[in-house]
Parts: structure tokens; C-alpha cells; sequence
């Protein structure tokens, strides 16, 4: 309950009326809930009254708002894509959880590209690169479609779809190594031995929906810089790739093994103590858009028990530090019980994630201008051409 304050206590904390406080939670930019011992009030979720008084604090002026925007801060830019609110994922206003039931990746692309759900017919996708490494396939077969396709600037939105629809079988070919037919799925779980039948094909179904987009994450914004410039769609989905391949955004799924292997040699409440005493994370928990928990974790984790290592391990970070799993976590959990390749947590992201990076890229082309932020410059003080300091 300490997660949840009261209105007085919110009021207080923002040194605002009850009646802001409303317009506030009205617009979203507080989380409410019904108080359980009295259904008749409301208590206020703590981290955005402390969020939004923070914001207060530093005014609006033009350079404290731009730096704030940078990490997890105010939204910089409009889209119609998705969002992220009241602890759910939308996508063009459908929960994306309820999406993972009973759609395919292929029909959120469309979605996502703002399509009404006819397949479109895909143009020819060539032979995936050779190599026995997916993620050096993956960038392989974007880098390659970079070189030669068209700038999106100013082309029919037929063709970019038709080139969005072969783009994500491309990278799909890319990943499984060998072109098929049938769903992304499908072709996936057959590439990685999953047996048709066996429940493993539907995992990585509901994977990829979950998966597709996420608002304007890193990769996302990679995505959209270079979509802005007018480049064409594979090389808007190469510069989101290239920014996912970072540890701190898709390449989660090896820090979160790295937990696992120390708390099998350690023991979970060990291995979870020493990451704390020196203050280091604990990755596959968490999630700073989610303070209740990952909500595309818990839609997958919803469908399969995780191995018993990590099972142990979900249990003991709750007990430490109530922290959820977020989706590396469950990720890496999904790979471990379908026997999938050591880099499938990458490979099912990069290939469900080209699908928000295309749509983005799509609505960035069509709808914004070129993306220049401006830089604060902190180096050393500026020589004038006549040799003084131009202070």
C-alpha cells in the first residue's frame, strides 16, 4: 500500500488544490485507483505524484523539459501507434495481451501500420545470407535491402506496406535460415524444432504479438531518426536493429542468464544479496513503465511453468525486493522450456520488433518532419579566430 497515497497526501506532496489533482488523474498523468477500505476514495499512485512534482520542481522551461524527455521522461513526439497506460500495453487501442490469444504477427504489422487486415501480397525475397549465427544473418539481410531499396520519402502507402509485408518475411527467412511459407510462427518454431502440434509454434506466436511494439523505445526512436531523413524502410528497421543488439535493450536476455548461472552456483538468495550489496541490477525484473509488473511477462508466463532454476529465482526477488519479471525474463524462461537456441530471445525481438520499427518508420515519413534535436554543449569554452576565448 505504500505504492498508493491518499488524496490528501497526494495534494500535499504537488502543493496543489483536490481539484488539480483530478485533472491531473483525469489526463493520466497520475495513476488512481479505489481505496479497498473505503471504495467511496480514491489513493493516487506514488511514483507519478512524485514524477510530476519532480517536473514542477524544475518548470518548464525549454532545457529542463528536452532533458528530461531523454530517459523515460515527457513524451517527445505525437503517434498513433501505440501506448503504454494504466499498467497495459495498446496497440492503436487494443490490449496488446489480448491480442497474443488469437492473432498472428503478420495481422498487429498490420495493425500496427494502421491496415484493415487484408493480407497484402509480398514482392520477391531473395535467398536469406548464409551462416550458422542468426543475429549476423539478421543484419546481414537488412543491411542488404538498405543498399538497394528506394527512400520512403514521398511513395504511394500501397507500396510501403507491400515493401513492410516482405520486409518482415525477409528478416523472418533471415532468422530461420532458409526461406518458407506459412505463418512467421510457424516457420520459426520449424527452424528451431518445434513440432507442429506441440504448443511450442502457439509460445512463440503469443511471444511475437507481445513483442511487436512498445511505444518509443530506443530502437524505436533509431527507427524513426532514420525514417525521418526520408530513407527507405530497411534501412530505418537496420538502424533499429542496430540499436536493439545493445545490451541494455535486446541484448537483456544475456545479463538475465548471467543472473540465472550465478544463482545456480550461489543459490538464489545469495546470488540476488551480492548483486545488491554492490548495487548492481537484476535484470529480467523490473520494469519503469510497469511498477505493478510487466504485462506482456505475465501473458506469457500465463501459458507455460518455468524451468525450476528460475522459477526459484522469480520467487526469491519477490521476497528481496517485490520486484516482477518483465519480458527478458520471460523470454529467456520460454526459450529454456521449448530447448530453443541460446539466442532466440534476441531472434524472437529483432523479428517481432521490425514490425513496430516499419510501422513507425511508416508514420514518421508520412506525418513528421526530419527529427534535429539540438545538443547543450559542456566542453571546454570555444576559441574565437582571433586566438581569445569567445566568452
Amino acid at each position: 500500500m505504500t505504492d498508493w497515497i491518499a488524496a490528501e497526501e497526494a495534494c500535499a506532496r504537488l502543493n496543489v488544490r483536490s481539484q488539480t489533482l483530478y485533472a491531473y488523474a483525469s489526463r493520466g498523468r497520475v495513476a488512481a485507483r479505489p481505496d479497498p477500505a473505503d471504495p467511496r476514495r480514491s489513493l493516487y499512485r506514488a511514483a507519478d505524484v512524485a514524477a510530476l512534482a519532480d517536473r514542477k520542481v524544475r518548470g518548464r522551461k525549454a532545457a529542463a523539459v528536452a532533458a528530461g524527455a531523454i530517459a523515460w521522461g515527457e513524451p517527445v513526439l505525437d503517434s498513433a501507434i501505440t501506448t503504454v497506460m494504466g499498467g497495459a500495453l495498446y496497440y492503436r487501442g487494443r490490449d496488446a495481451a489480448q491480442l497474443a490469444d488469437s492473432q498472428t504477427l503478420e495481422a498487429v504489422a498490420r495493425l500496427l501500420r494502421g491496415g484493415d487486415g487484408a493480407a497484402l501480397k509480398r514482392t520477391a525475397r531473395g535467398i536469406p545470407p548464409a551462416g550458422s549465427d542468426m543475429r549476423a544473418r539478421a543484419f546481414a539481410a537488412l543491411a542488404q535491402r538498405a543498399g538497394v531499396d528506394p527512400p520512403a520519402l514521398g511513395r504511394h502507402p500501397l507500396a510501403l506496406a507491400v515493401e513492410a509485408a516482405t520486409l518482415l518475411d525477409v528478416l523472418t527467412d533471415a532468422v530461420a535460415g532458409a526461406p518458407a511459407s506459412g505463418a512467421i510462427h510457424e516457420r520459426l518454431g520449424q527452424a528451431w524444432g518445434c513440432a507442429r502440434g506441440d504448443g511450442g509454434a502457439d509460445l512463440i506466436r503469443r511471444a511475437l504479438v507481445l513483442l511487436a511494439d512498445h511505444e518509443l523505445n530506443a530502437s524505436t526512436f533509431a527507427a524513426r531518426v532514420a525514417a525521418s531523413t526520408g530513407a527507405s524502410l530497411s534501412a530505418a528497421a537496420l538502424a533499429g536493429l542496430s540499436a536493439l543488439s545493445g545490451p541494455r535493450h535486446g541484448g537483456a536476455g544475456d545479463a538475465m542468464r548471467a543472473l540465472a548461472l550465478e544463482a545456480t552456483q550461489l543459490g538464489p538468495a545469495a546470488a540476488i544479496a551480492a548483486r545488491l550489496a554492490q548495487d548492481r541490477s537484476l535484470p529480467g525484473f523490473g520494469h519503469a513503465l510497469y511498477p505493478e509488473g510487466d504485462p506482456r511477462a505475465e501473458a506469457l508466463l500465463a501459458r507455460f511453468d518455468p524451468p525450476a532454476e528460475l522459477a526459484a529465482l522469480r520467487t526469491a526477488v519477490a521476497g528481496a525486493t517485490g520486484q516482477r519479471p518483465n519480458v527478458d525474463f520471460a523470454l529467456v524462461a520460454l526459450s529454456e522450456v521449448l530447448g530453443l537456441p541460446r539466442d532466440a530471445p534476441f531472434a524472437l525481438f529483432a523479428t517481432a520488433r521490425c514490425a513496430g520499427w516499419i510501422a513507425h518508420a511508416i508514420e514518421q515519413v508520412q506525418t513528421g518532419g526530419l527529427i534535429r534535436p539540438r545538443a547543450r554543449y559542456a566542453g571546454v569554452a570555444p576559441i574565437s579566430s582571433s586566438g581569445g576565448s569567445a566568452n
